[in-house]
């Protein structure tokens, strides 16, 4: 009997020769009665193999066309990243890796390419990661290394990728690697983003991520993608010698009269619009229901701006504003961050203290010179939106100012991550949680802090 033929072709395992049903149903292939083959999505490669393999077939493997790389790194490991490496070695080379910001997420990446000596790829979020990730493995590689958005197109034995780069070429490039790093690996649960690990045949999967849980339960379907998270650890397990020891410190503000009174008007609006509703809003399958009858129901659209309206007083209470100024005049000394909701209201505050603001709007030039600036001394505060969150290198702060938040815990680990960075002499770094008291972006910061601190 001839042997079965593996090969690659648009994202799937193309299986082509006699194989009994039974087996096709054990390797969970399908039948493509239009070329006579089976085949599988690119990421069942491995359980192909095995399957096929329990079966005692004969096969003629050529799926994969990932060239060797002879690479080594410099980095000498800390021993968390030694023992985070090799948890995801022990796993079949299969998993994802949750870290806090400034652990050295990437140099474990870096490592892990050198360990395998296999094609790689590495998809990140922003055209800033996708900078910091081409300079650093330049510096430690020898070897050519590609990439895929930025306006650049091109393809080596080491590339990295945008996630949208990588999503538009995902069938013709899955099986060009032996390895895939997906950097910030939550955002693999997009369902676009998915075929980048669907339509992959790379053996290796490692996910990269300071918090991998997802609201909308979709860190289920990366675990099946990626694999499982092996190995976490949270800031408090690094703070004080691999990270800044850090306090937290919360300030609650009353809103005044006026403010009072917009929020419970907008707010009894969107609650009594929930009580006739058969909405919870204890998930965010929830949420977006809502959104989606506010298209067609003016009450549900009524429901929505008002808790829109809500949500900006609380954004911008004055007494925010009162406690930043105090913030800043006691902080003088410090390197200072403050984060705001919303970009209107950053620049807002960047034209009243006279700081530099940062917000999706910055150009890249511009970012980089306020960064440099803040970096060097001559700035010693920024103003920002979620911008900072995650995908820019930001020099070491020692002082985060958070006047407002979604209440998630990783939005709440990214900007702590800010000031966690190691620096020279014994300060500890410090995140000021400005909340406003009696509304419901209390009750979320407690809710938060009670899952995830």
């Amino acid at each position: 009997m001839a042997p079965l033929a593996l090969t690659y072709e648009s994202g799937t395992i193309r299986v082509e020769g006699d194989l009994p049903e039974s087996v096709a149903t054990m390797a969970d292939l399908k039948r493509d009665d239009r070329s006579d083959t089976w085949r599988a999505p690119g990421y069942r490669y491995m359980a192909v193999r095995r399957a096929l393999g329990e079966a005692d077939c004969d096969i003629e493997d050529a799926v994969l066309s990932a060239p060797s790389v002879d690479v080594t790194s410099s980095y000498r490991l800390r021993n968390y990243q030694r023992e985070a490496l090799d948890a995801w070695r022990e796993a079949d080379e299969r998993g994802v890796l949750e870290l806090p910001t400034g652990s050295g997420k990437t140099v474990i990446g870096i490592e892990a390419i050198a360990t395998l000596g296999t094609a790689a790829l590495v998809v990140v979020p922003t055209i800033d990661l996708l900078e910091q990730w081409r300079a650093e493995l330049e510096t430690e590689f020898d070897v050519p290394i590609g990439q895929l958005g930025g306006g650049e197109q091109r393809l080596e034995a080491v590339t990295v990728a945008t996630y949208d780069s990588a999503y538009l070429r995902a069938d013709g490039i899955g099986d060009r690697f032996g390895l895939v790093i997906f950097d910030e690996v939550h955002h693999l649960g997009g369902e676009g983003y998915r075929d980048i690990a669907r339509l992959s045949a790379a053996p290796a999967r490692l996910g990269l991520t300071a918090t991998f849980e997802r609201s909308d339960g979709a860190h289920e379907v990366i675990a099946e993608l990626v694999g499982d998270p092996l190995y976490r650890l949270d800031p408090d397990d690094l703070a004080g010698e691999h990270l800044a020891p850090y306090d937290i410190k919360r300030i609650e503000v009353e809103l005044t009269d006026e403010e009072r009174g917009t929020y419970e008007a907008n707010q009894e609006t969107f609650t009594e619009y929930l009580a006739s509703s058969d909405l919870q809003l204890t998930s965010g399958s929830d949420y977006r229901k809502l959104v989606m009858r506010s298209g067609s129901d003016p009450r549900a659209r009524e429901a929505l701006l008002a808790k829109e309206r809500a949500r900006d007083v609380v954004r911008t209470a004055d007494r925010k504003v009162e406690v930043l100024a105090d913030l800043l005049d006691r902080h003088t000394d410090d390197r200072v961050i403050g984060f705001a909701a919303t970009t209107d209201f950053v620049y807002e505050l960047s034209e009243r203290f006279l700081r530099p603001a940062i917000t999706h709007e910055t150009g890249t030039r511009e970012r980089r010179e306020i960064l440099e600036r803040f970096r060097a001394g001559t700035y010693s505060t920024v103003v920002t939106a979620n911008v900072l969150d995650e995908g820019i290198d930001v020099p070491a702060a020692n002082v985060g100012i958070v006047l407002a938040g979604s209440g998630s815990q990783r939005e709440f680990t990214q900007r702590l991550g800010r000031i966690l960075r190691p620096t020279e002499g014994d300060d500890r770094a410090l995140l000021y949680e400005v909340i406003c008291a009696d509304t419901a972006e209390e009750r979320v910061a407690r809710r938060r802090r009670s899952d995830g601190e």
